[in-house]
């Protein structure tokens, strides 16, 4: 059975959520980053998300692919 695999990204509404609850700093340092970046908050979130999960993604796509490959060479 061949497992398949879909890409999500993280919504703008999703976004707003996590950020309200998060420390100042922390925002303040994600909205320093995407300014740096240019990219948008969701950009910059996903990324720092799937760089902790696997340090050689730069997004969840990235990431996933990593985890297929990993997998493959079991």
């Amino acid at each position: 059975m061949t497992q398949a695999f879909t890409f999500q990204h993280l919504s703008p509404e999703a976004i707003e959520q996590l950020v309200h609850y998060l420390p100042d700093y922390i925002k303040v340092a994600l909205l320093k980053k995407s300014t740096e970046l240019e990219c948008s908050l969701e950009a910059t979130i996903e990324m720092a998300i799937a760089n902790f999960l696997d340090e050689e993604a730069l997004n969840f796509e990235d990431c996933l692919l990593a985890q297929r490959l990993k997998n493959q060479n079991k």
